[in-house]
């Protein structure tokens, strides 16, 4: 799933190539990731969870989407000491927060997913749904 679609045609034209056909191509929306109800097994939101101008909204439309015993997994951007004026990142805590909030239990964390020198720093969550 995504909102551009230029993207998923080179992950179509990827799969196609390859000969994957158990990949299905979404294009959602700002607020809705458009995804089947019940009938996921994983979600990955990479880099984009910082962007969510409603983040329960679209957590509520991916717990529904995932079977019993799903799992999201966050990975993105995650606060330096010193801030960049207009920062793209998330705050561990309240991802937490949230995804706790609407019903996902917390696997996993790595505050320091990727952490190189004069780079972003990246966090990574895991979360299952019951």
């Amino acid at each position: 799933m995504d909102l551009r679609k230029l993207s998923l045609f080179f992950l179509w034209t990827r799969a196609l190539l390859r000969g994957q056909h158990n990949i299905h191509i979404i294009v959602g929306e700002e607020d809705n990731p458009r995804l089947p109800t019940g009938t996921v097994d994983g979600v990955l939101i990479c880099n984009t969870y910082h962007e969510f101008s409603n983040p329960e909204l679209m957590l509520n439309h991916v717990i529904r989407s995932l079977r019993p015993g799903g799992h999201l997994v966050v990975v993105d951007r995650a606060p330096r000491a010193i801030k960049a004026e207009h920062a793209h990142e998330m705050s561990l805590t309240v991802g937490e927060g949230e995804l706790r909030q609407t019903g996902f239990e917390i696997v996993s964390r790595d505050d320091h997913f990727i952490d190189r020198s004069g780079d972003d720093l990246w966090c990574l969550v895991i979360a299952r749904k019951p």
